[in-house]
């Protein structure tokens, strides 16, 4: 009897196995760089401390690696706050036109109002 590809026994040998094998009839490429004796979390953990930036602390807990936080200037911060003040809430084609005003990118608009209101919650709650 031939498991299927998600039975419990066809689950943890692929889990053992480091997951090499993937679904049946899928092929994934095996990096050329990393011998198939070397462990994936080993070739995981390389990559990252490749991807890393110099400035970037390796060690962060629940850091990213390769991305450093970015540093919003004076200016930035203002027209940010001045528009969370008129809206808690950014719509697409406002974050669309912060993104080119502020040059930075509409990700990173939409990270800051999400942390924004976090802040904002905190200092409410906070003041009760």
């Amino acid at each position: 009897m031939e498991k299927g590809p998600f039975s419990v026994e066809w689950l943890a040998q692929s889990s053992r196995c480091g997951a090499q094998e993937g679904m049946p009839g899928e092929s994934r490429p095996v990096p050329a760089s990393t011998p198939p004796s070397v462990p994936a979390d080993t070739a995981r953990q390389r990559e990252a401390a490749e991807r890393s930036s110099p400035g970037h602390e390796a060690g962060a807990v629940g850091a990213a690696p390769g991305r450093s936080r970015t540093k919003f200037s004076a200016a930035q911060l203002q027209e940010l706050e001045r528009s969370f003040r008129e809206q808690r809430y950014i719509g697409a084609g406002e974050k669309r036109r912060l993104a080119a005003v502020l040059n930075l990118s509409q990700s990173q608009i939409k990270t800051w109002f999400q942390n924004r209101r976090m802040k904002f919650k905190r200092q409410t709650q906070d003041a009760r």
